[in-house]
């Protein structure tokens, strides 16, 4: 605060006269009238400038973004500005992103079923689309009851390209339908694309891999209990959580689907700015390399 400042605030939180103040101070008062009457300095209105971009950012955001994150949106939106800059902005607003949260696993593993290999070995890198992909599910809880997701991320882009909802239980079905979901984007046309797995039951299941095979897609499973082998689909359902799940409390089902859709078609594919695409979204990445 600066001396102006508080010769002014005395006289508001105390009632002290300003001329009482200044004698006390050692300040002359008409100096004080003088620089009363001034606009704020150049660097002051530059700070709050600065600080009204990296809220609104953080708004934009959902209150969703960290540092990382505001920095990449601002200085996509022109803005020079350095990260110590930043984080001392969000330090001064008291800005800070939610923290993570361990998600429930919903793997149940079928010790019966015919061993599929692990094409990707902590891979998770691609050169182009449709080349690898993973998915799982996760369980979302209502007041009416659970919501079950399953989804089918494209990890070139680390884009969502398959999702499907269901208010029984995590089935083969279900995954499936996030497959289909998935191919429907890419014109059905999927053939040689590798899609990664935990080995739960509904994964390894005969009628799930009937749909693999019925699409030309190739399985890749990791190990039983280790969910570093399928990290990218367990780092998107975080996400999900930290930026929307751990901000809600659904009453009904349709609200949890319907919210979740938009979060994902709205907001994480078009939006959202992803550290593995160099700080741009899903769809920007993309349509950059496909261009």
């Amino acid at each position: 605060m600066s001396l102006t400042e508080h010769i002014a605030a005395q006289r508001t939180e105390f009632g002290v006269p300003h001329a009482v103040t200044c004698r006390a101070l050692g300040v002359a008062e008409s100096s004080f009238y003088e620089r009363r009457g001034r606009p704020p300095p150049a660097t002051r209105r530059r700070r709050d400038g600065l600080d009204a971009a990296v809220r609104a950012c953080f708004e934009a955001s959902g209150g969703t973004y960290g540092s990382p994150r505001v920095l990449a949106q601002l200085r996509r939106d022109g803005l020079a500005v350095s990260k110590k800059t930043v984080e001392a902005s969000m330090a001064r607003q008291g800005l800070q992103g939610r923290t993570r949260r361990r998600r429930r696993g919903l793997t149940r593993a079928d010790k019966a079923a015919d061993p599929v290999p692990d094409l990707l070995r902590r891979d998770f890198t691609a050169e182009r689309p449709d080349q690898k992909r993973v998915g799982d599910f996760k369980q979302v809880d209502t007041v009416e009851g659970p919501v079950f997701l399953a989804s089918v991320e494209d990890l070139h882009s680390r884009r969502m390209l398959g999702y499907a909802t269901s208010l029984r239980r995590p089935t083969a079905a279900l995954a499936e339908a996030a497959l289909n979901m998935a191919a429907a984007a890419r014109g059905g046309d999927v053939e040689g694309v590798i899609f990664h797995t935990d080995k739960g039951s509904q994964h390894t299941s005969r009628d799930f891999a009937n749909a693999c095979r019925r699409l030309g897609v190739t399985q890749s499973m990791g190990r039983v209990g280790s969910a570093l082998d399928n990290a990218c689909a367990e780092s998107f359902f975080s996400t999900l959580e930290h930026e929307l799940i751990s901000r809600r409390n659904w009453q009904t089902r349709d609200q949890a689907r319907r919210e979740i859709a938009n979060w994902i078609c709205g907001w994480y594919n078009p939006k959202r700015l992803h550290s593995a695409n160099n700080m741009t979204s899903p769809n920007d990445h993309e349509n950059a390399q496909t261009a």
